[in-house]
């Protein structure tokens, strides 16, 4: 599977954005820098400057490799093909997601500051939400989707079972995006609706692929 050329070039000039914005900020940032909040929105968790500053735009170079590398040995790499423009374009919202998330944290530490609890659901709601346009698209692969025994053993399943997924997920990003709107009890807004897709998709899966197989 060849990577698109303007897709390339596209996801580089997103990933040295956070690598900009933290040569921009690191005068600025203190020795000791926020890098973890609890549950309630409280910041628990500290990072030296450097580490604070620099590590997830490294992260993010090596996991976008990774969403690059993948499709490329995948042995029904042909499937990918076919929705690689949806693949690609999750990979530029994931990007995008995680610059959004260091920017919020570059600005924090410097004095501009807004709640975790209101940000953060926001933007998984959008992630959430892509993903289910993602396995609306997807076909039959060992990497990307929902990936249970059951849904890799029959074509059929796996249609079924991603068809559901994916509005499952848009509902799980509206109700996260909702849930910014409740600060103190935002986190719930966003686990307890993905938690409970999983479960409901791993189920779904084997029941269908149960029916299918039935004597």
């Amino acid at each position: 599977m060849k990577i698109d050329k303007k897709f390339l070039v596209g996801i580089i000039i997103l990933i040295i954005l956070p690598i900009i914005a933290s040569i921009i900020f690191y005068p600025k940032l203190p020795e000791k820098v926020a890098t973890h909040w609890n549950a309630a929105g409280e910041r628990d968790g500290y990072s030296s400057r450097f580490f604070g500053a620099f590590f997830l735009p490294i992260f993010l170079i090596l996991i976008d490799a990774l969403l690059i590398f993948i499709p490329m040995i995948d042995p029904l790499r042909e499937n990918i093909i076919k929705f690689k423009d949806y693949y690609y374009g999750f990979i530029v919202v994931f990007t995008l997601f995680m610059f959004v998330v260091h920017l919020w944290t570059l600005l924090w530490n410097v004095g501009i500051k807004t709640s975790i609890n209101f940000v953060i659901p926001v933007l998984m709601g959008c992630l959430f939400y892509y993903v289910g346009v993602l396995l609306g698209k997807a076909q039959r692969n060992w990497f990307i989707g929902i990936r249970t025994p059951w849904t890799l053993s029959s074509d059929t399943v796996w249609n079924k079972t991603h068809k559901l997924g994916a509005t499952l997920f848009k509902i799980c990003g509206i109700l996260s995006i909702i849930g910014s709107l409740f600060t103190k009890y935002s986190i719930l807004f966003v686990l307890i609706p993905i938690l409970a897709t999983s479960v409901v998709l791993i189920v779904y899966s084997y029941f269908e692929y149960q029916k299918e197989n039935k004597v």
